[in-house]
């Protein structure tokens, strides 16, 4: 009997698989047609797919850090703005040519759209008296002559201003700011592209006119244009380097040109059809969920290579084409089914998370995994029934490597196990070294402008982090109370002392000027004002000396029985800032109990997103974990192998983590939910691994040891091709300008390659542990070939 004639009838004793196969292959042209008319009807919802331009997208609407910014924001204005920052090349920012360039940008800033608010060092609004009357004007006056006396007596008041130091003015006067704020209305997602592209514009007609000036754009409105940004980046470079991964690594491990085309098929047709429906469902793209196509690309070839390896493999042994795609199927249906099953629920999981873009990423990725098995099953076999395939017979060799993989493994089961159980051990131990750290500058790589601006503005002038506090009064007009005032002053003051913190904003300074003022500008009198009558009276007289555009609206609400409370902070860790954020609350809640409050703030809102991302994803992957576990006992019919299959699942995250922890030791948002991700792509090397274990045991007979000879021979090279590719195509996202895609993209390739080593060195010694028959054949048999 003929090799192929053994196929054959090795292939007629696989059931209703083989009758589905030989329905394909009968009815090629008309599958080929209906998945690209499918592929095309659904992937033609692409076109309403959207870019979120708001770092809001990042928080539940249900997740109370961003519920008490909210509040924060109803109460008094809602605040986006763009931080100009600028630097002459002299150094110094007191001169008449600098003042006059920081004059005109802080004019042609209320030219941008959206535009509230603009607050500088030339228009902030001094206070001084002049005989009995309070006067107050821009501080630099844009009419007056700056002689070099008038320059000294405006930087002696701007370095003595606590409203301005650190805040629009460096201490040593190099750098300064001009602050917009901006309302944006929220009705559409071009308001932040079309605010930065002014943004912009002034800036490069500013940097024509004055080109020895350094500026630098930065504030919340970039932070929201370097999301959407990045995600464009991403799609424009990740996924054709990806493309060329996929393509070199295909020729070289299928070397079939054909097979290679057919893959690409069905990985353009799954990563279409998952973006048409995300644009049918109406999910826009954020940063996280716009890698979707990259990963959908690596697990879509990861089916098809299954099912090539296995039918080149039957051609080069003898088989016919239409034998060998039949077998293929035959072999690897279930499997395939399964993995892509695991797969979704992996990536289903992330719908508990606490971040929106990531229940996308996984509602995207669920979408594209399940498109790619529906191909891989129906278009692939079908287009390689239509195309040529030509490939060379061989009879040996080409499972040697396989083969003494098993044999050293056999060899050295007892080594393995006691060595892989000890270096798991050793790397969990660098698992509590990690550090969460979530700063959102640190999302972006130094080569977005966002982050070197923002970097630039940190090291010169002042912090980008801010916390924020509302502190209410005992009763309406109750903020001009001098008690109050009190405590809220030696809170600024207690505030003002904390690591970490380079500006407070207090409108208690305001008071201690006006005071000041009142009394003829003597500086004993720079105090707190000690009736209320006087104190309200004073604030009346200030606000209504205020121009339009520059009223206290910002830092008192309506009805002035509430006062805001702004701290900059310096470049500090997400951990220093929920721990002087719990400090701060301690200390009103101790001292002004009628004012507690909760500390908001979007630096705030990140700084607890990994924490509270982590406990909600501990649900999500653990019934991930039972989901999957429960699915392999079932699919596998062994309670035994199923449960035993948990602990290759479970050991490359915490390889991978700890090989984390050991070289970086620092991560984000992404941290929480790698777990979940990987879980779902790591568990198909042990299911097909597993599979053809069982398939060995039970269809062959054959003992312990050479169903491991028979899974290394059948499977070991399509798992470490589909590894490769894996870890080839997350590592993709290492080149993410974007921070979050980085880890996710790195830790997740580490424990697909952590997986790989637990299935070929961990999995068959535990196999062997506890699958054990009287009779061992120790001595190998002849290697089985990939179809039998």
């Amino acid at each position: 009997m003929s090799k192929s004639k053994g196929l054959s009838g090795k292939s007629m004793s696989g059931g209703w698989i083989v009758s589905y196969a030989e329905l394909i292959i009968r009815l090629r042209w008309l599958v080929i047609l209906g998945s690209v008319a499918l592929a095309v009807a659904l992937g033609s919802g692409g076109q309403f797919l959207g870019f979120s331009t708001d770092y809001r997208v990042f928080f539940g609407k249900e997740n109370p850090q961003l519920k008490a910014f909210e509040s924060m924001q109803q109460i008094y204005t809602k605040d986006d703005n763009i931080l100009f920052v600028l630097q002459p090349r002299d150094g110094e920012v007191f001169t008449p040519e600098m003042l006059g360039a920081i004059r005109e940008l802080t004019e042609a800033s209320w030219q941008l759209p959206f535009s509230r608010r603009v607050d500088s060092i030339t228009n902030f609004q001094h206070s001084y008296a002049q005989g009995d009357d309070l006067t107050v004007e821009d501080l630099v006056p844009a009419r007056a002559g700056l002689t070099t006396e008038k320059i000294a007596a405006i930087r002696a008041t701007a370095l003595g201003e606590p409203l301005l130091i650190n805040r629009l003015i460096a201490p040593d006067a190099r750098t300064t700011g001009v602050n917009v704020t901006l309302t944006l209305p929220g009705e559409s997602e071009s308001e932040v592209p079309v605010a930065m592209a002014a943004a912009r514009e002034i800036v490069e007609a500013f940097r024509e006119r004055h080109p020895d000036i350094t500026v630098a754009v930065t504030g919340l409105v970039a932070l929201n244009n370097a999301f959407s940004e990045a995600s464009f980046a991403d799609l424009a470079t990740l996924i054709p380097i990806m493309y060329g991964i996929i393509i070199a690594g295909l020729l070289i491990f299928l070397r079939s040109i054909a097979g290679t085309i057919a893959t690409l098929l069905v990985v353009g047709l799954s990563a279409g059809t998952a973006m048409g429906l995300t644009g049918w469902l109406g999910i826009n793209l954020t940063p996280p969920s716009s890698t979707a196509p990259t990963i959908i690309l690596t697990l879509a070839v990861a089916d098809s290579i299954h099912l090539l390896v296995t039918l080149l493999h039957a051609m080069r042994q003898g088989a016919s084409k239409r034998e060998a795609i039949i077998e293929s199927l035959r072999v690897n249906f279930n499997p395939i089914f399964l993995t892509s099953l695991t797969t979704a629920i992996g990536f289903l999981s992330l719908n508990f998370s606490d971040a929106p873009p990531f229940r996308d990423l996984g509602n995207i990725t669920a979408m594209g995994v399940i498109a790619a098995w529906i191909y891989s099953v129906s278009f692939l076999p079908a287009f390689l029934a239509v195309v040529p395939l030509r490939v060379k017979r061989q009879t040996t060799g080409s499972n040697d490597l396989m083969q003494r993989l098993a044999e050293f493994v056999l060899r050295r089961r007892q080594p393995l196990l006691y060595g892989m159980t000890a270096l798991v051990i050793a790397l969990a131990v660098w698992i509590p070294r990690i550090e969460l750290n979530d700063q959102f500058v640190n999302y972006f790589d130094p080569s977005i402008q966002f982050r070197t601006d923002t970097d630039f503005a940190m090291e010169n002038l002042s912090g980008i982090y801010q916390i924020e506090f509302s502190l209410p009064a005992a009763a309406e007009g109750g903020i001009s109370e001098p008690e109050y005032l009190t405590k809220v002053d030696a809170f600024s003051d207690w505030l003002r002392e904390q690591p970490g913190v380079v500006h407070v904003q207090t409108i208690t300074d305001i008071f201690r000027r006006l005071n000041k003022n009142m009394h003829g500008d003597d500086p004993d009198w720079y105090r707190l004002p000690d009736e209320r009558n006087l104190a309200a009276q004073y604030l009346l007289l200030f606000e209504m000396s205020l121009p339009y555009g520059l009223d206290l609206n910002n830092q008192i609400n309506v009805d002035k029985s509430s006062l805001r409370f702004l701290a900059t902070l310096e470049n500090m860790t997400t951990r220093e800032a929920r721990v002087l954020k719990q400090n701060s609350e301690a200390w009103i809640a101790a001292n002004i109990p009628a004012s507690v409050t909760e500390a908001t703030s979007p630096f705030v809102m990140f700084a607890y997103i990994s924490e509270r991302n982590i406990i909600s994803m501990l649900t999500g992957t653990g019934l991930a974990l039972v989901l999957i576990s429960l699915s392999l006992i079932i699919a596998l019919r062994s309670l035994r192998v199923g449960l035993l299959s948990i602990i290759p699942n479970v050991i490359p995250a915490v390889m991978a983590f700890g090989i984390w922890g050991l070289l970086v030791g620092e991560i984000g948002l992404a941290s929480s939910v790698v777990a979940a991700t990987s879980l779902g792509i790591i568990v198909d090397d042990s299911v097909h691994f597993l599979s053809k274990y069982l398939r060995a045991r039970r269809e062959r007979g054959a003992s312990p040891e050479d169903a491991v000879r028979y899974a290394f021979a059948t499977v070991g090279r399509a798992l470490s091709v589909t590894s490769a590719v894996l870890v080839a195509g997350f590592g993709t996202l290492a080149l993410s300008a974007f921070e979050l895609n980085q880890s996710l993209g790195l830790l997740t390739a580490l424990a697909i390659f952590a997986a790989l080593v637990a299935d070929f060195l961990l999995l068959p010694p535990l196999l062997l542990a506890i699958d054990k028959e009287k009779k061992h054949a120790d001595e190998p048999k002849a290697l089985p070939q990939a179809g039998e």
